[in-house]
């Protein structure tokens, strides 16, 4: 993507569609977003990212990832996708049919990066999912379509299942918190600017054991915890990123969660390391948005911007 540099030189936003609610929280925050009729003016190739949006409360993970991708110097294009096969309770249908779009309506386009996020569903088995393959068609198609995968929570366990038949298993008991991790190799791109332990929240059923994944020597992890287990795992060659954690979470995220299974009657723990004094009544402390400001522009510049084609069609020829 060398001859993209020269045209880029000062902070560029993402561009998402007029209308999506994720547009006014975001601006209040001072991060540029570009509606699709000031796009058209800008002569320059965006990165084109596609989002399969997994998640219940789509609107919040919208915002929650949009903002994470609008802090870099690079105008990135999103694109939203639902999974046809399955009907979303958690958000209306108007929303889904105004601004995302299913597979089959993309399928013949080019990506250069995919981010497949988590969705609440770990203690099922993959293919008890109603939108299972659907899903694998997805990431097969994403062989020969994008550049670079980020994969987040459940969405990080499916890749590895599809990918490489890495199993999970059953934790005791739910992992939530925002716990410490160690990176095993500050070197690594994607690991640039990140201090020797960093945090990360972690909301999850089922975990991935670190001997399953040592098992493929195309695999790499690239930060891990004593208490959460793996945190971050890559392909060598940069074109899957497997990010166990949730990085992208705001101050409230497992506040909320926590409050809404003590409403269910589930009485979960209460959050690790996430509330001051771990006092559930107190304000939580935001310790990893530096962190995943870092993973997100890493990944964008390291491996979306600097190493795709400029041509996107060229993304079929990479893998002949």
């Amino acid at each position: 993507m060398e001859s993209k540099k020269k045209e880029v030189y000062c902070t560029m936003p993402i561009k998402i569609q007029n209308g999506l609610p994720a547009q006014k929280i975001l601006e209040s925050e001072n991060i540029f977003v570009m509606t699709n009729d000031r796009a058209v003016s800008q002569d320059i190739r965006p990165l084109k990212i596609v989002i399969i949006n997994l998640m219940p409360t789509k609107i919040e993970t919208e915002t929650q990832l949009l903002r994470l991708l609008g802090n870099t110097p690079l105008q990135v294009d999103v694109e939203l996708l639902q999974m046809a096969t399955h009907k979303s309770k958690n958000v209306s249908s108007e929303h889904l049919t105004k601004f995302y779009k299913t597979f089959d309506e993309i399928k013949e386009q080019y990506f250069d990066g995919m981010i497949i996020t988590g969705a609440p569903i770990e203690l099922l088995p993959y293919e008890e999912v109603d939108y299972w393959e659907e899903l694998c068609g997805v990431m097969e198609w994403s062989k020969n379509h994008v550049y670079s995968t980020m994969h987040i929570c459940w969405g990080a366990q499916a890749g590895l299942y599809y990918h490489y038949g890495i199993q999970k298993y059953t934790l005791p008991e739910k992992l939530s918190g925002v716990y410490i991790h160690r990176i095993n190799d500050i070197f690594h791109p994607l690991m640039r600017g990140f201090d020797d332990k960093i945090l990360m929240p972690h909301s999850r059923y089922t975990g991935i054991h670190r001997s399953d994944i040592r098992q493929h020597d195309d695999l790499e992890i690239l930060a891990s915890s004593n208490i959460a287990g793996v945190a971050i795992v890559a392909k060598k060659n940069g074109r899957q990123f497997y990010v166990f954690g949730h990085a992208e979470y705001d101050r409230n995220t497992l506040y909320n969660e926590y409050y809404r299974d003590r409403n269910k009657g589930l009485n979960p723990q209460v959050p690790y390391n996430y509330f001051p004094g771990n006092d559930p009544r107190a304000l939580p402390n935001l310790t990893w948005r530096s962190y995943a400001t870092i993973l997100y522009s890493n990944w964008l510049n390291y491996y979306v911007y600097q190493q795709t084609p400029y041509d996107l069609n060229d993304l079929e020829k990479m893998n002949k």
